[in-house]
């Protein structure tokens, strides 16, 4: 088993949290740090499970199938739902499914990832859901940056995000954990409710997303291509290099629209087998989710620690030549993540800051007509669909009726940290 002796450090908030000198030369500090967990194929894999309704320990990305809503628990699962009714969802399974960032759903199928595979789950009837495939080695650079793999022994290493009490030695520059040198983390590695064969809808932080016949999964670097003409049987059949930093995808029309920390790549999926690709809209560094509906992207910029860059706004970018986009206009933000569009209204998630609610319908005035701010909610990401805002945050899944969007009405909450339903 491969031994690992480095540890990589994660600052967050850009600050430390205690300072003490222990010597003229050295100061010892408390950071969180990345700490490595070592993991074989084998013990990852038998872990799947199909478990009692669960509590949610943490917001992750959201998917809405027919009267399904699946909420994921970053690393460690997926929650399904039975949301017939916004106002009174219930819990009603747990797919225990380690390494699970993501998922997408089409027809009775569930397509999730768990680090380098992606598995596919038959929920046509939720009390018995079988795991009906494990696609290996899908994702064979790294999905996400919580993990390395290791081919050649078939293990992967886990970051565990831990408080370890560090000293920096002034004389040589270097950190140590307990006598082990610390390194900058510079690399990254990474009964049935649906009606027909139809596809879900995704969040616009989404990583996975269905269009026609095939599944689009971006990493890091690399779309990847799943043809799923047999639902059941998802086969790997391309990727297209796409650079670096690529964070989010949005199927439009016959169109992905790809975010990425320097920009936004538009993909041509007329045919769906060979993306083609159209254009790049550059911007600063940031992290980039991005929505689209007619002639027009919109597009958050944020600042953060795996962002790498200090610009909080909204982009508008008239996208009628597809090859051309540019720029309508710029709003300063405090901190967006997620958005969502519905025909005029435009809903942003602003983190710790609230959810923000816009008439877009003059592209030039969009920060002249906030129409509602809601406050004391952190916001993560949104789907708006027939008038019921589905919402993801730090404290959990809310639900609100927009058909007034100048006053929301709240419908439901799901907390983290809370009882099961």
């Amino acid at each position: 088993m491969l031994k690992l002796s480095i540890y990589f450090g994660l600052l967050l908030l850009s600050s430390f949290l205690v300072s003490s000198c222990t010597d003229s030369s050295n100061i010892t500090r408390k950071m969180m740090v990345l700490e490595p967990e070592i993991l074989s194929l084998e013990e990852v894999r038998s872990a799947v499970s199909i478990d009692p309704p669960a509590v949610i320990s943490n917001r992750g990305k959201i998917y809405l199938l027919g009267n399904f809503l699946f909420l994921n628990d970053p690393g460690e699962g997926i929650h399904i739902i039975d949301n017939s009714d916004p106002s009174n969802p219930k819990k009603l399974r747990f797919i225990n499914i380690p390494g699970n960032y993501d998922m997408a759903g089409k027809g009775k199928y569930l397509y999730a990832d768990s680090y380098m595979d992606m598995l596919v789950f038959d929920i046509s009837d939720v009390d018995n859901i079988q795991l009906t495939k494990r696609v290996e080695k899908a994702f064979p650079n790294g999905y996400q940056d919580h993990y390395y793999y290791f081919e050649h022994d078939e293990s992967l290493v886990k970051y565990n995000l831990v408080e370890k009490e560090i000293t920096y030695d002034e004389q040589t520059g270097i950190w140590w954990n307990g006598g082990v040198m610390m390194a900058e983390r510079s690399f990254s590695a990474q009964p049935s409710n649906a009606s027909g064969d139809a596809a879900g809808i995704g969040g616009s932080m989404a990583r996975f997303t269905i269009s026609d016949q095939f599944i689009y999964v971006v990493d890091h670097y690399t779309l990847h291509l799943f043809d799923i003409s047999n639902l059941a049987d998802p086969v790997k059949t391309n990727k297209v290099d796409l650079g670096w930093g690529i964070e989010t995808i949005f199927p439009y029309e016959d169109k992905l629209f790809i975010g990425a920390n320097n920009g936004m790549h538009i993909y041509d999926i007329s045919d769906p087998a060979h993306p083609d690709h159209l254009s790049t809209f550059q911007h600063v560094t940031s992290c980039d989710p991005v929505v689209v509906q007619g002639d027009k992207a919109y597009v958050t910029l944020r600042s953060g620690n795996n962002c790498m860059g200090f610009t909080n706004q909204l982009d508008v970018i008239d996208v009628s030549d597809l090859r051309n986009p540019t720029l309508i206009k710029t709003y300063p933000m405090q901190n967006p993540h997620g958005l969502g569009i519905d025909q005029n209204t435009l809903f942003l998630c602003e983190g710790e800051f609230g959810l923000k609610v816009f008439d877009a319908a003059d592209d030039y005035k969009i920060s002249q007509n906030l129409i509602f701010h809601h406050k004391n909610i952190d916001a993560f990401d949104v789907i708006p669909y027939n008038n019921v805002l589905i919402l993801t945050g730090e404290d959990g899944l809310f639900q609100y009726d927009y058909s007034d969007p100048t006053e929301l009405k709240l419908l439901s909450v799901i907390n983290t940290n809370n009882s099961p339903i």
